[in-house]
């Protein structure tokens, strides 16, 4: 493995332990704050948003700010990245969204680990986390597709915020953060056995907006792997 490969792998790894530690920290602190779950909503998707924005311009340049399996598919899919690469960065991916979990939690004096009962199995939450997942996919690859890759970040900050709010799953849109959230049983929390629904629901998602992106913005060359794709993957 190139040094050039591991330091991308290190950019995805960090980037997403901190995504993943904005999102259930943030959780965390609303609940300590006020007992409106509205108010908790509100408070958790405006500090995501806001570490998301801020970590894509961050690590855009260092590893395309990825964050998520399903944008890491959907540019593989768009060849924008190899298939080598692209299994790296998914498993840097879930591992690091777990350990930024895991920081979350010990960070408000939680056990490090405590798998989370919120059931999130419900069909309709399901089918929103495909809706919510196609729409982050387009928001990235379209603004980055219209030669405007440097508008990413508030584009998929501002997609997450509002995707909170009009999906009825609070927009995960994101395999590591639905997998990393389940070893909470926090407010940002799934049950296990909902995991699988959302990711599938996920995956589908990739496949429908891999096929509309290249329907809505067919290009002769593939978008570089070095354009700031990304996450998101939030989500709550």
């Amino acid at each position: 493995m190139s040094a050039a490969i591991g330091r991308r792998l290190v950019g995805e790894f960090v980037g997403t332990a901190f995504l993943l530690a904005a999102v259930v920290g943030s959780g965390i602190m609303a609940e300590n704050l006020t007992d409106d779950v509205g108010l908790q909503l509100l408070q958790n998707a405006f500090a995501t948003a806001g570490v998301l924005g801020a970590l894509i311009l961050a690590f855009a340049a260092v590893s395309g700010a990825h964050f998520n399996p399903a944008v890491t598919l959907c540019d593989l899919a768009l060849g924008g990245i190899d298939r080598v690469t692209a299994a790296w960065y998914v498993v840097v991916q879930v591992v690091g969204a777990i350990v930024g979990v895991i920081a979350a939690n010990v960070m408000f004096d939680l056990p490090a680990v405590e798998w989370s009962t919120k059931d999130r199995s419900a069909n309709h939450l399901v089918f929103a986390e495909g809706v919510a997942t196609l729409g982050l996919l387009l928001v990235i690859f379209l603004v980055v597709r219209a030669g405007n890759a440097q508008t990413v970040a508030f584009s998929v900050a501002g997609y997450i915020a509002g995707a909170y709010y009009f999906t009825s799953s609070t927009s995960f849109a994101n395999p590591a953060v639905t997998v990393g959230r389940m070893f909470s049983d926090t407010f940002a929390g799934i049950e296990p056995a909902g995991v699988p629904l959302f990711v599938v629901a996920q995956v589908v998602a990739v496949g429908v907006g891999v096929a509309l992106i290249r329907f809505l913005t067919p290009v002769e060359q593939p978008v570089p792997a070095s354009a700031p794709v990304h996450t998101d993957a939030t989500e709550s």
